[in-house]
């Protein structure tokens, strides 16, 4: 199913892609429109196409919704209240929404294991990129609220939400930042450096899943499964560490070149965040639209840092704890978060002291802090994460019954640690690109080797959340 995703992919883009040009080219621009927000609907349902109505649904609620908040009168005091009412209406049915399909069972689990009851788990199957949707749509009403974002076209506000380079697993976009791009002249019509930029970033997001990434995963997937040493343990925490950059950084770079192919610029998501010298750091760095959703429309509200350090330590807390739930419906996905909010809240302690440690300092701290809690983001259980810590610890030993085992990943940690720290990243070489003979002959070296990887592909883990 996997590899035939791919093939789809590889067949769907370029068929989308001209077709979208050239209804351009024979000025049909809203024809053109339609047509890529349907490609993108029949884009969502190859994966199932039984969740197209609750997309469907949910795009048409919140555009009906939208409309309401972005009515010309808003002077009267009365009417400013009912749209608070409004906003705040469309904001709990999407939260009831993701609530149902997400953390249904995890609320039945453990309210069984409180009350010693025994209901039936629901088995919900979480929709593919329903978390995104959400909270894109979520971000419009709140821009529509504020009278910075408004739609009344009904087919470029499904564009809008399902485009599907940005559909699956994000960035978060805010409608001022990608819409306006359709409607501007100049990028109605094929853009031969776009093109060309867009795929060598493509390619570059392909190798790094298909090679990097999946090939940590069999190293992760089996030091999770058996670590207990401190050698396997740490091999199989850093496997892992490397293998969600690489997924998730694999992916942004894909979905950022196929939409720059439409003349598109999507928000930068990714940029070299094991680079970070704190945590603060690492979150401008990672998953950057969630991190700006989560300060907006979280930690803001919330009251940001304007009453205090003590109430901007709770605020990011919180903030931290609902970015862990909203990442997976489980204690070990909360107890991440609620590790970067304290681990956020020491750090701006340790700021206002006014002691600066040694850069490399600074960024081995950090660099550790984030590999032992991405153990509790990768584990499935608590056991399991404290098996994996006890091991990375030492207290059950070296760890090197199967020292032939550990070679390879061994290797493979020692080749990319450099490579992550200090080559350009995807955003730098993008910008760097001569579109040349030698640029062509990269790409079709990394197309070429990524096909030979497709037998053995897993899905995005951020398609999980």
């Amino acid at each position: 199913m996997l590899f035939n995703s791919y093939v789809f992919i590889f067949l769907f883009w370029p068929v989308t892609l001209i077709v979208y040009f050239a209804l351009n080219r024979f000025r049909y621009t809203d024809v053109s429109k339609y047509w890529l927000a349907l490609s993108s609907l029949f884009f969502y349902g190859w994966w199932n196409v039984k969740y197209i109505p609750l997309l469907l649904g949910s795009i048409v609620f919140n555009y009906m919704i939208g409309r309401l908040l972005t009515s010309k009168d808003d002077t009267h005091t009365t009417h400013k209240r009912r749209r608070k009412l409004i906003l705040t209406f469309g904001i709990i049915m999407n939260l009831l929404l993701l609530g149902y399909y997400k953390y249904a069972d995890f609320f039945l689990d453990n309210l069984n294991h409180l009350t010693g009851g025994n209901i039936p788990m629901l088995h919900i199957i979480l929709p593919l990129g329903i978390s995104f949707f959400t909270f894109t749509q979520i971000a419009y009403l709140v821009d529509g609220y504020r009278g910075k974002a408004q739609e009344y076209n009904f087919f470029s506000y499904i564009l809008f939400v399902t485009f599907y380079p940005h559909l699956i697993a994000g960035p978060i976009l805010h409608h001022s930042e990608m819409m306006p791009q359709f409607d501007r002249i100049r990028n109605k019509i094929l853009n031969w450096s776009n093109l060309s930029r867009g795929m060598y970033v493509f390619c570059i997001g392909l190798i790094k899943k298909v090679v990097i990434a999946d090939t940590f995963a069999v190293f992760a997937n089996d030091g999770f499964n058996s670590a207990t040493g401190f050698i396997d343990s740490w091999v199989a925490a850093l496997s892992y560490t490397f293998q969600l950059y690489f997924d998730f950084s694999g992916y942004t770079d894909m979905a950022i070149g196929v939409a720059l192919c439409f003349n598109i610029k999507l928000p930068e998501n990714f940029n070299s965040p094991y680079k970070a010298v704190n945590l603060q750091d690492f979150w401008r760095r990672w998953h950057m639209t969630l991190s700006r959703f989560l300060r907006d429309y979280i930690y803001i509200p919330l009251g940001g840092n304007r009453r205090g350090d003590a109430i901007a330590m709770r605020n990011v807390i919180i903030t931290f704890l609902i970015g862990g739930l909203w990442h997976g419906a489980g204690w070990t996905f909360m107890i991440w978060g609620a590790l970067h909010g304290v681990g956020q809240a020491i750090h701006r302690l340790w700021a206002k002291l006014g002691r600066p440690l040694p850069i490399w300092a600074a960024w081995f701290i950090t660099f550790i802090f984030i590999n032992i809690t991405w153990v509790f983001f990768r584990s499935t259980s608590w056991g399991q994460a404290l098996r994996i810590l006890k091991g990375m610890s030492g207290l059950n030993g070296a760890g090197l019954h199967s020292p032939l085992t550990l070679f390879i990943p061994i290797i493979m940690i020692a080749i990319f640690l450099p490579i992550v720290l200090f080559t350009p990243n995807s955003t730098q070489r993008r910008e760097q690109m001569n579109p040349d003979w030698k640029t062509a002959f990269t790409m079709a070296v990394m197309f070429v080797l990524s096909l030979l990887y497709l037998n053995r592909i897993s899905e995005f883990l951020y398609f999980n959340f």
